[in-house]
């Protein structure tokens, strides 16, 4: 008998596990998602994630999804429409954060002008501030050296999201792999070889390590500054690390956005790092344009003991040829998981509808 000569991105193996099979139509509790993206700012032609806001709103009635928080702000013009089309369209749905122009890290004095935008931001409407993966990895000061999140000419700017009340839901490096050589070992293989543009191995990068330690001490001097750690705390593949932030760091949270994979395949550690710490996890999806399927996937990873299920609607999926097993949350811990955490950190979310300042031309 011969055996097929095929490539191994053409293997599609079909499981012989027989195992429980349990599909959630709609959150156990309210749910509130803390991490979309339902602006422009990352659309392929330059149009709203979302095109139709009211059909929106009835999806997440059906999911159970009381409110979403869009980080897609920017600055602006651009933030003020956000605000205009969700947060005060629609009181209490939705609350959009902000970012600031790092483009103005090539002058000196970037520090204080980046805290003067955000203070303007929130003076706008903005709810909180995003800082992406761009910091550490890309932005350079006027020297045309990378700026990184610990560099003190920052500082104005952490302490300023502090005296303003609002989080940072905060996004540094990426998967651990995405800092390995892309080779026969590397775990994240097929997804590199699709976006070679997320490979941080080379020279011109600084290491997974550098970034994490970086994080860690930006938010250790500034204690009265909540920062979320998107992404599982930006470290999923290591939550005994995730758990000592917690530990140790106060000001520190963390959502589960686009890390299901990660976490899935860790169950036992995921399920302990969230029910030793329920005040501190929020739930999110980073979804782009929200699908119905994957809100009923996250469900199944939250509330049921499932195993050995898929973790992506896409075949292969694309972080990961391996399955996940559900955490079965207790319900207490899934009614802060899912929304008290946000609502608690994001006001705005409160569902008595409230005035948002937006500024037109």
């Amino acid at each position: 008998m011969s055996t097929p000569d095929l490539p191994l991105s053409r293997y599609r193996p079909i499981s012989q596990l027989r195992v429980p099979v349990t599909r959630v139509e709609r959150a156990k509790v309210p749910v509130v998602d803390a991490h979309v993206h339902l602006g422009r700012w990352l659309s392929d032609d330059g149009d709203w994630m979302v095109g139709d806001v009211p059909a929106l709103l009835d999806t997440m009635d059906a999911l159970n999804v009381r409110g979403m928080v869009n980080l897609d702000g920017r600055w602006g013009r651009e933030l003020a429409e956000n605000l205009e089309r969700y947060d005060a369209a629609h009181p209490g749905r939705f609350a959009t954060f902000c970012h600031v122009d790092w483009s103005q890290a090539a002058e000196p004095g970037f520090g204080e002008r980046l805290a003067a935008q955000l203070r303007a931001s929130v003076a706008e409407g903005a709810a909180g501030l995003k800082v992406w993966k761009d910091l550490g990895l890309h932005v350079r000061d006027h020297r045309g050296e990378l700026l990184m999140l610990d560099d003190v000419r920052l500082g104005p700017l952490w302490a300023a999201a502090g005296e303003l009340g609002i989080p940072i839901a905060l996004h540094t490096a990426d998967p651990v792999a995405f800092f390995e050589p892309v080779d026969e070992r590397n775990e994240r293989l097929e997804q590199l070889t699709a976006r070679p543009d997320w490979a941080f191995s080379g020279p011109e990068f600084p290491s997974f390590e550098r970034l994490m330690e970086a994080m860690e001490a930006m938010v250790a001097a500034h204690p009265a500054t909540t920062v979320i750690g998107v992404h599982a705390g930006c470290w999923p593949e290591n939550l005994g690390w995730v758990g000592r932030m917690l530990d140790e760091h106060p000001n520190f949270h963390i959502d589960i956005a686009a890390r299901v994979a990660e976490l899935g395949r860790a169950p036992r550690a995921a399920r302990a790092l969230v029910t030793s710490h329920p005040d501190r996890v929020l739930f999110g999806t980073d979804e782009l344009s929200p699908d119905p399927e994957v809100y009923r996937l996250h469900f199944r990873f939250m509330e049921t003991a499932d195993e050995a299920f898929a973790h992506s609607l896409e075949d292969p999926p694309p972080m990961g040829r391996w399955t996940i097993s559900g955490l079965d949350l207790p319900d207490d811990v899934l009614t802060r998981v899912y929304a008290g955490n946000a609502l608690r950190l994001v006001p705005r979310l409160d569902p008595r509808p409230e005035v948002v300042t937006v500024t037109r031309d």
